[in-house]
């Protein structure tokens, strides 16, 4: 029985949401026990009390812990693992909006280490499908300062400074720590992200849960998470090209390479100290490894290729599949 890392795939955790709905069952074929609202997907969790099972393989059942405690750097890479340990360093999410999620902010690293011993979230969204008129918050359409934003929120009239985008399927956008934001209704997207569950919510349109009760809000905790300057461009302009790498996103925290095939596309990662993230988006394919070894993959599904599996082949399925490459750089 062979002994040697492969590409590891997870059991998902779905997250019931009072804005979530159907898509992740779907569009994404995950399994939803009936339930309507079914917000999110977390494929690949390093975080407390949601740490991923192994769905695949030998190694099927053990945590993603326990993998990292036994492999280490053959697992994660040795700077990673001299760096994060024991600890997986990026969430992997699917996320259904039925409804607009509420406007919300995270804090940087150095804020949620003093607050909450935790990292910052730095993420980034890619969009998969949209609905008509789909749209999105990311940023203020105006620079302001903290006295108008304490005002803005007090009058109820905080969406009024809000940079609004409409958005289509493959539009990405980068979410640094800081950034108010907020995904609209009727859109599914991959969300990849620090590994950290700190959110500040700061608006949630007085919405009500089932039991009739407003949400909390984290206005005094935000305050000082916030990056009030207004910027050019939200939307994270890339290449969008057939059979080649297409770097999106860079990133102290993760990179992000689009690829987008309809013929065999082989990758090199000997010069990557880092295990690499693939996110399907698109389609269907395969990925071959070591001598002739095959595991298969469609879209919805997420694979952890180890840091010591340097060299892959993808093979798409029936017309062409896209995958997110993401890893530490």
């Amino acid at each position: 029985m062979t002994t040697k890392l492969y590409p590891l795939k997870f059991k998902p955790f779905l997250k019931s949401r009072l804005w979530g709905g159907t898509k992740l069952g779907s569009v994404l074929g995950k399994s939803l026990n009936g339930e309507s609202n079914i917000g999110e997907s977390w494929e690949l969790s390093g975080v407390e009390d949601n740490i991923s099972i192994i769905a695949n393989g030998f190694l099927k059942g053990n945590s993603l812990t326990e993998l990292i405690e036994i492999y280490m750097g053959d697992l994660v890479g040795e700077k990673i693992f001299q760096k994060f340990g024991e600890e997986f360093p990026l969430l992997i999410k699917f996320i259904d909006a039925r409804e607009d999620l509420s406007i919300q902010v995270h804090p940087d690293d150095d804020l949620a280490l003093k607050r909450h011993n935790s990292f910052g979230k730095t993420e980034m969204w890619y969009v998969m499908e949209a609905e008509k008129d789909a749209g999105l918050i990311s940023g203020f359409s105006t620079d302001i300062n903290k006295q108008e934003y304490l005002e803005l929120v007090e009058s109820g009239n905080l969406e009024s400074v809000l940079a609004k985008h409409p958005v289509d399927s493959g539009d990405i956008f980068f979410i640094p720590a800081g950034r108010v934001h907020a995904i609209g209704s009727g859109i599914l997207l991959a969300e990849i992200q620090q590994t950290s569950d700190v959110t500040y919510r700061i608006f949630d349109f007085n919405r009500r849960d089932a039991d009739g009760n407003s949400r909390e809000l984290h206005t005094d905790l935000a305050v000082d998470a916030i990056d009030y300057n207004k910027y050019d461009n939200y939307r994270t302009e890339y290449r969008r090209e057939k059979n080649v790498p297409v770097t999106a996103v860079t990133s102290p925290y993760f990179e992000t390479t689009i690829i987008d095939i309809d013929k065999c596309f082989s990758r090199d990662y000997y010069k990557l100290d880092s295990f690499v993230v693939l996110i399907c988006v698109l389609g269907a394919g395969s990925i071959e490894y070591g001598e002739g070894k095959v595991e298969e993959f469609s879209i919805g599904e997420t694979l952890l290729i180890p840091a010591d599996l340097r060299q892959i082949t993808i093979n798409p399925g029936a017309g062409h599949c896209k995958l997110l490459e993401v890893y530490i750089p």
